[in-house]
């Protein structure tokens, strides 16, 4: 087999990030956009000594949960990965993810699927995965979007996502992401329409000239305030005046800039400078009201964070009297949410802007039982309980994607609380580090996932973990 040869295949299973495997002669094959069930004809790509890379070419027999794409570009664009395939069967793909890395990475060999609870009946210390929370309405449900600027083949400027793996940028079709805010159209618009009016460049990253990066457009869906950042490649905005006009006519209730000018992924700079609003736009989960601004992480989909922060409150059964940690705390979400329930919340994040607001969002909500650090946790929560005896009941942690520092975990087992709360937005790891908290002392007890992002092969998963017996 050499590239751009074609095959027919069967399509077994599914990746981590959507694509398809399947076999051929014992050759192992990922397809992006092919489904379980599929049979289909691949063309050859990248091939390494024991798999390789293949592109649908089209589909021969589809499979029983394959639909079609609501959105033209769903194959090219990279935000989307299971468009084609029915929203059961992502819930299903999703949880049987988490539940392949819990048992194979986790070495949690107790854990059974929703389904096979009869199954888990007579298995001593079983653990039976509730059933996944999926969304009623999978669409329209991020309140964030960043957009990428470029140029249209006839030199106009555009806004897109980048196709997968790549810097190709895919024009959104009509300026309409069918996951965000109907109303980012119009900001897109008046965005583009001032650049083309005024003569202001899109960013080259290939030559690192030209000035408008990115378009970053927010929206608190319970406040319906809406915030655009622009992203740009230099300290100053031509026709500064008549941007911020357009976007206050376009309906913006916050309007800032983020000067980026590194040769870099990373799509935000560290420096802001608000030009017209507050600064920041609210927004609620429950009843607790937070304060956004451009550089704060905040949950794109706050329909599902409600369930997710809901489901880790449930997890912690807490009555009144615990003091509870909340490490990689952010702008306090959990922690606030925590909070109603908790004597006391201590909240520890690295990134001193997210501490300012997170004391803000305490402010605002009237919680004075929660009190933030910055720092470490692993330096942060020794220093606490041996200056000030600060113990910890319950330890809940929402780490990003690379899951949590050892040194952090180490840690845990030192505070050694009665239960962990474990929020992953990536299960392979949180199987990581379940498998070192279980060979520490730890047992997970409850395990449940969220879907927080419809259409794409992401989930966030929550786990108790209970300090087994001594």
């Amino acid at each position: 087999m050499k590239k751009n040869d074609k095959f027919t295949v069967t399509i077994e299973d599914m990746g981590e990030d959507g694509a398809g495997i399947g076999r051929v002669d014992g050759y192992i094959w990922f397809v992006k956009d092919a489904l379980i069930g599929d049979t289909i004809e691949a063309s050859a790509m990248k091939m390494k000594k024991n798999y390789g890379f293949a592109r649908l070419v089209r589909v021969i027999t589809p499979a029983k949960g394959r639909v079609e794409a609501k959105c033209p570009v769903a194959r090219a664009c990279g935000g989307c990965q299971l468009q084609e395939l029915d929203y059961k069967e992502q819930l299903k793909f999703k949880e049987k993810k988490v539940y392949n890395h819990l048992k194979r990475i986790g070495g949690m060999e107790n854990l059974f699927l929703p389904e096979e609870a009869e199954q888990a009946a007579g298995v001593p210390d079983a653990v039976v995965m509730e059933p996944i929370i999926g969304m009623e309405d999978p669409w329209r449900y991020r309140n964030k979007a960043q957009y990428p600027i470029g140029r249209e083949k006839d030199g106009k400027p555009t806004a897109g996502f980048f196709a997968g793996r790549t810097h190709s940028l895919i024009p959104v079709p009509e300026l309409d992401c069918l996951l965000g805010c109907a109303e980012n159209k119009d900001y897109l618009a008046a965005v583009l329409k001032f650049m083309e009016d005024f003569g202001v460049e899109p960013y080259d990253e290939a030559n690192h000239k030209g000035l408008v990066r990115h378009v970053l457009l927010r929206k608190g869906f319970a406040s319906g305030e809406h915030m655009v950042c622009l992203v740009i490649n230099g300290k100053k905005l031509p026709h500064e005046k008549e941007f911020i006009g357009r976007m206050r006519e376009a309906g913006a209730d916050s309007i800032s800039l983020s000067f980026n000018m590194e040769k870099t992924n990373v799509i935000l700079g560290t420096e802001i400078k608000n030009l017209y609003g507050p600064g920041y736009i609210t927004d609620k989960i429950g009843n607790i009201e937070y304060r956004i601004s451009p550089l704060s992480f905040y949950q794109v989909n706050p329909v599902q964070t409600e369930r997710l922060y809901g489901t880790a409150l449930e997890f912690a059964d807490l009555n009144g009297g615990e003091t509870v940690w909340d490490l990689y705390c952010g702008i306090g979400t959990i922690s606030s949410f925590l909070a109603q329930k908790a004597g006391k919340v201590c909240g520890v994040e690295i990134i001193p802007a997210a501490i300012e607001d997170a004391r803000e969002n305490a402010k605002r909500n009237g919680l004075d039982n929660v009190e933030f650090f910055v720092g470490k946790a692993e330096e942060v929560l020794p220093e606490q309980y041996e200056k000030n005896h600060i113990k910890a009941d319950v330890i809940v942690v929402d780490p990003p994607r690379k899951g949590c520092d050892e040194l952090c975990l180490e840690t845990i087992v030192k505070m050694a609380p009665e239960k962990v709360v474990y929020v992953s937005c990536d299960s392979s790891t949180l199987a990581r580090d379940v498998k070192y908290l279980g060979e520490n002392g730890y047992a997970v007890k409850r395990v449940r996932t969220v879907d927080m992002f419809g259409m794409s092969g992401h989930v966030e998963t929550v786990c108790l973990l209970s300090r087994k017996a001594q």
